[in-house]
């Protein structure tokens, strides 16, 4: 998903700054217009089950995806990331097929089975030919209903999460993460990542099947099914091989409190010749009404190619490459967060600089030219997110997740386009306070430490 959005983001980027480099005079972009959304049905099962079906596309391809509401959030506090591992064995077999026949089925439909866990989420998924939606429908009901969780299986799969996690926790962005989210979400799930090889080796079958029917069932479970489809028979499949799948729990809410702390944080590696830096606060989620503004505002500070944080630091100064801002959410929950990857030596310049711009664009209104570009690019992206079965069905499912009704997508260029100078100082000064801001920091610290005391006060963890 990561990658896909990096993608949305490099193509809105290349299609937002078309034009010879020749001319002295680059066309200006035109304005994205208002996306129209298919004419959706919905409809839920007895069991709970809901159901969204977009006829979307004129290519023979549909995309299903059944989305659980069930992941990271309800895992206990020694049970980190023990829905990955149940999701890996989910492939492996189920009481009729094999893992290898898993497999086999859906290559000889024209695609892959993927199963993957976020923070509140499990999603099993798949894009094949038209010709073959039905029986997409029926492996995977299969696969949600009758899992075996092969025992013979664990043990590998246990090796490659060790691995996995011990090759991340080797990275210093991944450490400075790590407790970035641990600061802001403490004695919450979301702020707990990587466990020990000693977690991973206690998961047993059993505790893995105990997660599983604790968690999942239909009442939970939302699916999607996006491009050329017949209506009728797609719902008819739907009904039959998903109708007797248990209703199970009611979807867990777990909202955290995430802690606003003015502080610096210093995972110290000596003779680092970089720093990584992660710098943040909570803000609105996407259920607040300046979410979308606050989402503008986040492109044109540092989230964007062409973003004032991007421009100082790596264009003007050289002192990173690839930085960049998001804001990230879940159910009524959001932070923003600033990262960079710096020389060793320009920490505290890069720190000074990001701070600039920050107060730069609380205290001086930006110009219509600059914000024109910013929100023609934030509905560039937009623009392509919409251009996919599988984009149109994240749109979707964003708005089941976050209660938010179809005009929130209809109207997005509109309510994009509509966002003034004022609106981004008012945000800005409303959600984005510098005094704040979480600082973590992964580098060497003798280099750096008493100089950033100047951003907060160095606090150990």
């Amino acid at each position: 998903m990561k990658t896909t959005i990096r993608l949305y983001i490099f193509l809105a980027a290349i299609f937002l700054s078309t034009g010879m480099k020749a001319q002295t005079e680059q066309p200006l972009p035109g304005n994205p217009k208002n996306f129209v959304l298919p004419e959706i049905k919905t409809f839920k099962l007895d069991n709970g089950l809901s159901v969204t079906l977009v006829p979307y596309g004129q290519l023979p391809k549909v995309t299903v995806n059944l989305i659980i509401r069930a992941g990271n959030l309800n895992e206990g506090e020694d049970e980190l990331l023990l829905a990955d591992l149940m999701a890996s064995l989910m492939k492996e077999g189920t009481t009729s097929l094999s893992g290898q026949e898993i497999a086999e089925r859906s290559a000889s439909m024209g695609g892959v089975i993927n199963i993957s866990v976020n923070p509140e989420t499990t999603s099993i998924s798949a894009d094949v030919l038209s010709e073959s939606g039905l029986a997409l429908i029926d492996l995977m009901s299969d696969i949600v209903m009758n899992p075996v969780f092969p025992s013979s299986e664990i043990g590998r799969l246990k090796n490659d999460l060790k691995r996995d996690i011990n090759l991340r926790k080797s990275q210093p962005e991944n450490l400075a993460f790590e407790l970035f989210r641990k600061v802001l979400y403490p004695g919450h799930p979301f702020g707990r990542m990587f466990p020990d090889d000693d977690d991973i080796d206690s998961y047993t079958i059993e505790k893995i099947k105990a997660f599983f029917n604790d968690n999942y069932g239909a009442r939970r479970a939302h699916i999607y099914v996006a491009g050329k489809f017949d209506e009728s028979e797609v719902e008819k499949s739907i009904r039959k091989s998903f109708g007797s799948w248990k209703d199970g729990p009611e979807i867990l809410i777990n909202v955290p409190e995430p802690l606003k702390t003015h502080k610096v944080y210093i995972i110290d590696r000596p003779g680092a010749p970089q720093s990584v830096l992660n710098i943040g606060l909570p803000v609105i989620s996407p259920s607040d009404k300046d979410y979308i503004a606050l989402s503008v505002t986040n492109s044109l500070l540092g989230g964007s190619f062409i973003s004032r944080i991007t421009k100082n630091i790596r264009e003007n100064k050289g002192y990173s490459y690839s930085p960049r801002s998001s804001v990230s959410s879940r159910y009524h929950d959001a932070y923003w967060m600033q990262y960079a990857e710096v020389g060793t030596e320009t920490t505290t310049p890069a720190l000074k600089e990001i701070f600039f711009e920050i107060d730069r664009l609380r205290n001086e209104p930006v110009d219509n030219e600059e914000l024109t570009g910013i929100k023609n690019y934030v509905g560039g992206i937009f623009v392509l997110m919409n251009s996919s079965r599988g984009g149109i069905i994240s749109q979707l499912a964003f708005l089941d997740l976050h209660g938010l009704d179809n005009s929130y997508l209809t109207n997005y260029i509109s309510n994009i386009q509509a966002i003034t100078a004022d609106d981004i100082q008012r945000i800005m000064k409303k959600y984005l306070n510098p005094d704040e801001l979480l600082i973590v920091i992964a580098g060497d610290r003798s280099k750096f430490e008493k100089d950033v005391t100047a951003f907060g006060p160095v606090s150990k963890y």
